[in-house]
């Protein structure tokens, strides 16, 4: 009885043996064929007993489930992507550990195909804006070849295209890490026959100068895009309302690139959104330091003295702003604005005051004081208009300073201006 047992095992051994060599047979005869579908449907029918087989046959299995997921993939199946890479990484890791390496090269070979399927599928993916799918094609490429790590950038900025950050801040991470530069040397050379500068390998390019073909031989080297990593690292960590990390990703940067006013600009903005005006005007007037004809910087640290109260602080900064950009029409209003303001402050002690001898001259002075602040302000406004004169803000602002002033000759002119 014992040795029956033994004989109808070893014979349903046999017959599983013979049913997996079938069908990996009829897959194999299929994907010469060019129908990918029916071989992955003969590989389905062995894969519940392909991991009782011999190394051998497991390499031969997955060697064919890849190359069958891979031609799907080829065919727009995105999903076949990850399965063939695991088949494919499968059979190198059964031939590795069995010592026989019958399809390991064509293996590599295959990957690489897959890689480069998967980057021009990652670019059809960008062009229809599916920046997650293509975001996630291009990061399996890097998987797949780390070497390649322009493939993890690209991967982060179809993420950040796609206002997807928790995934691009996992990526932009993993590109720290590996300290990834993206600096490169692009090559150049002049087309004698268009006279048009063209970009080749540099192998290419040196053959070409040396048959007199081209000309003018070039190496550039392109930056780095290390402070463009950290500085979105940072944005993305602001975005996700990550504060205190957006502001170590701000040091970061800024140790690695001090001269990026933008990195200035956006810590600045981080502080402002934080309700920390003071260290938002520090930085702004560094920024404006490094670049004193930036009119927008002094405008910013012009409206940030003006809410504080800092009134000289704030004209001083417009006239910086007009002095970079005469025209700038919010600068000219809020510097007339701060001689209002100014005026403004002196009503409250003006209507404090009694009918006594002193009250009244005091008064009489103050007043004096408010008119002659408005004059300027009104001033400011009339140079502006000469330069701009249907400025529609500039005409509002200016009527209702002459109004405030009880000048209903100017007041009535203006409003004549303004089509009233």
């Amino acid at each position: 009885m014992k040795t029956k047992i033994f004989i109808l095992a070893a014979m349903s051994f046999s017959m599983v043996g013979l049913a997996q060599k079938t069908e990996i047979k009829a897959a194999e005869k299929a994907l010469k064929g060019g129908d990918a579908m029916a071989a992955k449907t003969s590989l389905e029918a062995a894969s519940g007993s392909i991991a009782g087989a011999d190394a051998k046959m497991q390499a031969q299995y997955h060697f064919l489930r890849g190359k069958a997921y891979a031609e799907l993939a080829k065919g727009g199946d995105n999903e076949a992507f990850s399965e063939a890479v695991d088949s494919f990484k499968k059979v190198v890791e059964v031939e590795e550990t069995s010592g026989k390496a019958k399809y390991t090269d064509e293996t590599n070979q295959r990957l690489a195909a897959v890689v480069a399927d998967l980057v021009n599928s990652a670019v059809d993916d960008n062009g229809k804006k599916n920046f997650k799918q293509a975001a996630e094609k291009l990061y399996m490429s890097y998987k797949i070849s780390p070497k390649d790590t322009s493939y993890l950038y690209y991967a982060a900025s179809s993420a950040v295209n796609g206002a997807h950050y928790e995934q691009a801040l996992t990526y932009y991470n993993e590109l720290q890490e590996v300290g990834y530069d993206g600096s490169a040397t692009v090559y150049k050379a002049t087309n004698t026959a268009s006279g048009e500068v063209e970009i080749m390998d540099k192998v290419q390019r040196d053959l070409m100068v040396k048959s007199g073909t081209y000309t003018d031989p070039l190496d550039e080297k392109t930056p780095s895009k290390r402070a463009e990593i950290v500085k979105n690292t940072a944005l993305i960590y602001g975005q996700l309302g990550q504060d205190d990390k957006a502001l170590e990703a701000y040091t970061k940067a800024r140790a690695s690139n001090p001269d990026d006013v933008n990195l200035i600009l956006q810590e600045a903005n981080l502080h402002y959104k934080l309700g920390d005006k003071d260290k938002f005007k520090t930085l702004m007037a560094e920024a404006a330091q490094m670049e004193p004809d930036n009119a927008d910087l002094h405008y910013n640290i012009g409206v940030i003295n003006m809410e504080q109260g800092n009134l000289e602080e704030a004209r001083a900064s417009y006239m910086k702003a007009l002095a970079a950009d005469p025209n700038y029409t919010n600068a000219q209003l809020n510097l007339s604005t701060t001689y209002v303001n100014e005026g403004n402050g002196l009503i409250d002690e003006m209507n404090s005051l009694g009918n006594s001898r002193s009250d009244i001259a005091r008064y009489d002075e103050l007043k004096q004081k408010k008119d002659d602040l408005f004059g300027q302000g009104a001033k400011i406004l009339e140079d502006a208009l000469k330069q701009n004169p249907d400025n529609q803000g500039l005409l509002s602002q200016l009527k209702n300073i002459y109004g405030a002033m009880g000048d209903n000759e100017n007041f009535m002119r203006i409003k004549k201006l303004l089509g009233e």
